[in-house]
C-alpha cells in the first residue's frame, strides 16, 4: 500500500511533525525526521576528516567518454575540502579548494588561483563541486510532501522537498530514502518552474571502518543530465557521469592540506 503525508498546509517543515496526522499503520511523524536526518548524516563526517580516490567518467552520446581521476579530502568539522586532480596527464595538478566560505580553483599552467562557485560544473562533467560535499537537506529544505515508495526491490520515502532560500544549487529536490538504513539511493533535481534538470543514482554503498566508526560510503554513483542529450537510433540519449570511489579512509590530515600552498605544493609532482 502507498501511503502519502502531504506538507504542504503546514507552516513549518521542522523536526517536530506534532501537527501532522499519521496513519496508524505508517511510520510516525518522528520517524519520518529522523530518517531524513540519517540520510543527510551519512553524508558527512563531523567527527574525523575523510579522503578517498575518486574516478569520474563522462559520457557524452555520440562523442565518447573521458575520464578524471582525483584524490579528495574533507574536513567537515571546518566546512573545508581539497581536491587534487591526478589524470589525466594534460589536468594534473590542478586543483580545488575551499576555505573560509569561498572555493578556488588552481591551475598550474598560470600557477593562478581563480574563484569558483559550489555550482560550477567538475571539470567539464554533470557534476557539481557541491555533489564532493555534506548536504543539508533539513536546513535548506522544506517538505512538500512524503511518500512510501517501491524503488526496484526498495522499501523507500520519497521526500519532495523545496529550498527555503538561494544559497541552494537547485531550488527543488526529490529524494529516494531507503526505510531500513536511512541511505538516499536517488536524487532529481529540479528547477524553480518544476523541470527535471538531474537525476542521481546510488546504487550500492561500501562500509568502511575508521575513528572507531563504521561509515556507509558510495561505491558509485550516477548523474544524468536531463537537458543535455541527443537521439540515437530514435532513442533519446542523456549525458552522464558516473563517480566511482575508493580507497577511502577516515583519519584527521596534516593541516596543511587545505590551504593554496598545499595544492601549489602537490602540482609539481
Amino acid at each position: 500500500m502507498k501511503l502519502t503525508y502531504n506538507f504542504k498546509k503546514t507552516a513549518l517543515f521542522v523536526f517536530t511533525f506534532a501537527s501532522l496526522s499519521f496513519s496508524a499503520n505508517a511510520l510516525s511523524a518522528k520517524d519520518v525526521a529522523e530518517l531524513l536526518k540519517k540520510a543527510e548524516s551519512a553524508t558527512s563526517f563531523y567527527d574525523t576528516d575523510f579522503t578517498a580516490s575518486y574516478e569520474v567518467v563522462q559520457e557524452k552520446p555520440g562523442e565518447g567518454r573521458s575520464k578524471t581521476n582525483a584524490t579528495i579530502y574533507r574536513r567537515d568539522t571546518e566546512a573545508k575540502w581539497t581536491i587534487l586532480i591526478t589524470a589525466p596527464l594534460k589536468d594534473k595538478g590542478k586543483g580545488y579548494l575551499q576555505t573560509d566560505n569561498s572555493i578556488w580553483f588552481y591551475d598550474p599552467a598560470d600557477r593562478r588561483f581563480t574563484f569558483s562557485s559550489s555550482k560550477d560544473k567538475f571539470q567539464g562533467t554533470n557534476a557539481n563541486t557541491s555533489d564532493f560535499a555534506p548536504q543539508r537537506y533539513s536546513s535548506d529544505y522544506s517538505a512538500e510532501k512524503i511518500e512510501e515508495v517501491k524503488l526496484g526491490k526498495l522499501d523507500c520515502l520519497l521526500y519532495t522537498l523545496k529550498a527555503k532560500n538561494k544559497n541552494v544549487d537547485y531550488p527543488q529536490i526529490k529524494l529516494w530514502i531507503t526505510k531500513n538504513d536511512g541511505l538516499t539511493r536517488k536524487k532529481e533535481d529540479y528547477s524553480l518552474s518544476g523541470q527535471k534538470l538531474r537525476t542521481t543514482a546510488i546504487p550500492s554503498y561500501q562500509k568502511v571502518d575508521g575513528n572507531g566508526k563504521t561509515y556507509q560510503i558510495p561505491v558509485s554513483m550516477v548523474i544524468q543530465d536531463n537537458l543535455k542529450g541527443k537521439k540515437i537510433d530514435g532513442k533519446m540519449a542523456y549525458e552522464k557521469t558516473v563517480i566511482s570511489i575508493s580507497n577511502a579512509v577516515l583519519a584527521k590530515q596534516d593541516d596543511a592540506v587545505y590551504t593554496k600552498p598545499y595544492l601549489e605544493l602537490m602540482s609539481g609532482k
